[in-house]
């Protein structure tokens, strides 16, 4: 294989690895945990948080703040198994494009 083959290779693997972060970073994932939903972008960002009002009493506001770490964190495990099932197989290249 000569070196302008190699450096094809490396610039296609290259697009096609950015195209898979920009379409995760498209998703949306939803997290949730009892009466609160969360809803993160593939970037890990919070975009929304919903919680029925009707399951909640005037007293359960700590219990709340940890139903909404808890749904953020199931949000995040939906998106690192999604990045792991795009992206697994080039983990060792990604560290410039994070």
């Amino acid at each position: 294989m000569n070196m302008q083959s190699i450096m094809a290779q490396a610039q296609r693997m290259q697009r096609d690895l950015q195209k898979k972060k920009e379409e995760i970073n498209a998703q949306l994932f939803p997290g949730k945990y009892e009466f609160v939903e969360v809803t993160l972008n593939g970037k890990k960002e919070l975009v929304k948080i919903s919680i029925q009002k009707d399951s909640l009493d005037k007293d359960d506001i700590e219990m709340l703040e940890d139903f909404i770490v808890l749904a953020q964190k199931d949000a995040l495990v939906k998106i690192d198994k999604e990045f792991q099932a795009k992206m697994g197989q080039y983990a060792g290249m990604l560290d410039g494009l994070m």
